[in-house]
């Protein structure tokens, strides 16, 4: 694992430091895995699951905070996400964070793990891009808005206002305010109930592997069948004993099935373990 980079990248008019970190860089040849973190997520937030999977899975794996997370440039108070902010991270953002970093998606196609808004993103990525993307993991992901997920994020909205959650994530984000109330915000903007990526999907052309838990507090298994029933070539996992965050609630399960994942649509051996 390398020590966290910055990057400057331009992209919807404006431009920004981002946080990103290589593991196991020195697995030349090996797939590329990029983590796509959730709506509250950062490099930091996700501990060591991602190195734990790299080794797993025998791959390289890159990490980046978004715009308005972790160590990357914060979000601007006054300023709100738009409905379709996840496609303008999947169509604008990423490619243009590929190009600052010097990774040429069509010559070293990446696979991403994307978690919750990370694993939309990633679908939309996939829809926009299918001849630069290798294949998508994505855990939680949402193609739709349910009412389940609108009353957890009001519960979330309730606990940062009254409870210790501000100063929890204040040791994963430079401004807590800028990644809470830009997710929160956005997501309860009433305009976003019509918010659905389903006519997106089946422009995807590469291999996926759907997981959630089955306990989710932020969405049903309606969305990963979405997926199924929208890409023919969907895998799923469905998860017991596990809410939103499968890669903490089941992290064994979660590395075991996604190295098996890989292994079976690259042909590569692999370095299997269990180890929590």
């Amino acid at each position: 694992m390398t020590a966290p980079q910055f990057v400057q990248v331009r992209w919807d008019g404006r431009d920004t430091r981002i946080e990103y970190q290589h593991l196991a860089p020195g697995r030349r040849g090996r797939p590329l895995l990029v983590f796509l973190h959730e709506g509250l997520g950062s490099i930091t937030m996700w501990k060591d699951f991602p190195a734990q999977l790299c080794d797993a899975a025998g791959c390289r794996g890159l990490m980046l905070s978004r715009w308005g997370y972790g160590q990357s440039s914060p979000r601007p108070h006054h300023e709100r996400w738009p409905v379709d902010f996840m496609h303008r991270q999947a169509h604008a953002f990423l490619p243009a964070f590929f190009a600052a970093i010097g990774h040429d998606t069509a010559a070293d196609r990446p696979w991403f793990y994307g978690h919750s808004d990370g694993g939309s993103i990633a679908l939309l990525h996939a829809a926009a891009f299918p001849d630069r993307v290798a294949g998508i993991v994505v855990a939680a992901p949402h193609i739709g808005v349910e009412d389940v997920s609108i009353r957890s994020i009001e519960q979330a909205r309730d606990g940062y206002v009254t409870t210790d959650l501000r100063s929890k994530l204040a040791r994963y984000h430079a401004d807590p305010d800028s990644a809470f109330w830009g997710w929160n915000d956005v997501w309860l903007d009433p305009a976003f109930r019509a918010w659905n990526i389903e006519a997106a999907l089946p422009a995807i052309a590469c291999p996926v592997l759907a997981v959630q838990g089955r306990e989710d507090e932020y969405g049903t298994l309606w969305q990963i069948q979405g997926i199924a029933a929208a890409v023919r070539q969907t895998e799923l996992l469905v998860l017991e004993d596990c809410g939103h965050s499968p890669h903490r609630d089941q992290p064994a399960a979660l590395k075991a099935a996604v190295a098996g994942f890989l292994r079976r649509h690259v042909g590569f051996p692999g370095v299997l373990t269990t180890s929590t």
